[in-house]
């Protein structure tokens, strides 16, 4: 397959990563990357077992003895709360964060016990709380950056609204929930970067291409499952699926490069609800009040 692969070969010695959801598909291969341009790596994951699996493999890869697993499942609040706080009393610096995880959209609508979505949790709640807790130490790491892998499914949600996030008023489907979840992350990172302007802190985030990983095979529907091998016959391979996220982390191209939408190692349009800075304002603050941030939680932007 004729696909874009990150050139950079910038080293990453001295430098502490995280990446969300690395125990398989891109952020494994992501993770695998910066591991061998000498990045302290942490594993950001549910199942520790695998993690751990996962952590071993890499450092007999890259021969990087610095690559750590630590808890975090980001449908759960609590565990994102608990992961940020272990992340800063534990590490010095946060150089490059990479919001993965994620899920296929569920079949039926289930809510966590913070009552949120699950979808909507796993791939935007989560990663909203946690950049959040984390902003004061990726600025304090300046130059930094923030990645968010979102996908081009998010141009089939033509339609946003903040106090309906959670589908508890409007018709649930397991694609309006991904789409959705989708668009939100491009609108997050707009608004992140318009806020971090001036701090060193970039934010970008990127469609991997159509890739064939665990996550359309635990959709639990048939679509996801057909979907799944579609993928493993025309799709990605996870290597090149993770080229756009190790891009947006390393590439000097991208230095100085923020609220931007990559596909293939290339900035690239997004929806047209995509780039609405006021909708992206509205989904920030209704983001705020569904994951309870507390004002102590909050990154005082200036």
């Amino acid at each position: 397959m004729n696909s874009a692969r990150c050139k950079s070969l910038t080293r990453l010695d001295g430098k502490t990563v995280i990446v969300t959801g690395a125990s398989a598909g891109i952020g494994k291969e992501a993770a695998r990357d910066l591991a061998r341009r000498g990045a302290r790596i942490i594993l950001a994951c549910r199942n520790l077992k695998k993690a751990q699996r996962v952590a071993e493999e890499i450092t007999t890869d890259t021969w990087n003895h610095n690559v750590v697993v630590r808890e975090l499942d980001v449908s759960d609040l609590e565990s994102v709360r608990k992961f940020a706080e272990e992340i800063l009393a534990t590490e010095e610096h946060l150089d490059i964060l990479i919001n993965n995880a994620g899920m296929a959209g569920n079949p039926k609508r289930e809510v966590t016990h913070d009552g949120l979505e699950l979808t909507m949790a796993t791939n935007h709640y989560g990663h909203f709380l946690l950049t959040n807790l984390l902003l004061k130490l990726l600025r304090k790491s300046a130059p930094s950056r923030i990645v968010v892998v979102s996908s081009v499914m998010h141009k089939f949600c033509n339609k946003l609204d903040p106090e309906d996030l959670n589908f508890e008023k409007k018709h649930y489907s397991f694609f309006s929930s991904y789409n959705q979840s989708k668009l939100c992350n491009v609108l997050f990172t707009l608004e992140l970067a318009d806020r971090l302007q001036g701090a060193g802190v970039t934010a970008n985030s990127l469609h991997p291409g159509a890739v064939a990983t665990d996550i359309s095979a635990r959709g639990g529907h048939i679509l996801y499952f057909l979907q799944n091998i579609g993928l493993k016959l025309i799709g990605k391979d996870c290597k090149l699926g993770a080229q756009t996220i190790i891009h947006l982390a390393v590439s000097e191209d991208v230095e100085n490069v923020s609220g931007k939408y990559f596909v293939d190692c290339k900035e690239a349009e997004c929806s047209k609800l995509g780039t609405h800075r006021g909708m992206a304002k509205k989904l920030w603050l209704a983001s705020e009040l569904d994951v309870k941030l507390e004002p102590e939680d909050v990154h005082k932007f200036y």
